[in-house]
């Protein structure tokens, strides 16, 4: 009988043994379920941080595939400092560069080109017979020079005159890549590649070379008569 009760007790010890072990495996097999559950955590919060900062229109940067740690800006996340493409648009006279957009008044206009031959002063306003809506309010100078043109403009009221128009007729102006009146069309297509004829570009008819850097709105025009450069026209339309 004593037998008997020690072989029960012994089975019973089994048992307990048995449940233990089982429940302890058990819970070591399902404790990464947490970790698992808070690295899926982690990847939906960085996407909804990317998400909201999208929304936002606040500027956000990218890395390139493949290149740890380098950054690639967005469009329109940095400003390009003092014109970079504009500067382009621009002609050199004695020492300085002056291009579409540069802030010029009358002074500086004179420290840069000497005095013009000729000032006119205009101010738009509903009656003017311009028919220039747009503009009433604004003042625009026009600045003749031999061979030379250039019109600013200032917004009503305003303080500073930003130069929208350059025509050029003279040789002793060049542009920013030294291209200048009485140049050939093959030096210019050759210094100018990303500009284009408008027209057939026949050697004996006249054409208009453009170039736009940027966009429609600045613009570099190069009239052609005998394969030649006859004038240059350097603008930004106004809205």
């Amino acid at each position: 009988m004593k037998l008997i009760n020690k072989t029960a007790v012994f089975i019973l010890l089994s048992l307990i043994l048995t449940t233990a072990l089982t429940g302890c495996q058990s819970s070591n097999a399902t404790s990464p379920e947490p970790a698992q559950k808070s690295a899926e955590q982690n990847t939906s919060d960085k996407q909804n941080m990317g998400e909201e900062a999208t929304n936002s229109g606040k500027p956000t940067t990218q890395i390139s595939e493949g290149e740890e740690g380098a950054e690639v800006i967005k469009e329109g996340s940095m400003e390009k400092e003092g014109n970079v493409v504009l500067k382009e648009l621009a002609f050199v006279y004695n020492g300085h560069t002056i291009a579409i957009s540069d802030i010029a008044n009358e002074e500086q206009m004179e420290q840069m080109l000497g005095k013009p031959d000729n000032l006119k002063t205009h101010t738009y306003t509903a009656d003017d017979g311009t028919n220039m809506d747009t503009l009433i309010g604004f003042t625009e100078k026009v600045y003749t020079y031999p061979g030379l043109e250039i019109k600013t403009i200032s917004i009503p009221e305003g303080k500073q005159d930003s130069i929208f128009h350059i025509e050029i007729t003279d040789p002793k102006y060049v542009t920013a890549r030294n291209i200048k009146t009485g140049d050939s069309l093959e030096t210019l297509k050759s210094t100018y590649p990303e500009g284009k004829l408008l027209g057939d570009g026949a050697p004996d008819e006249e054409d208009d070379f453009r170039y736009e850097p940027s966009n429609y709105v600045d613009v570099m025009s190069f009239h052609i008569k005998d394969a030649k450069v006859e004038s240059i026209q350097i603008y930004s339309l106004l809205d």
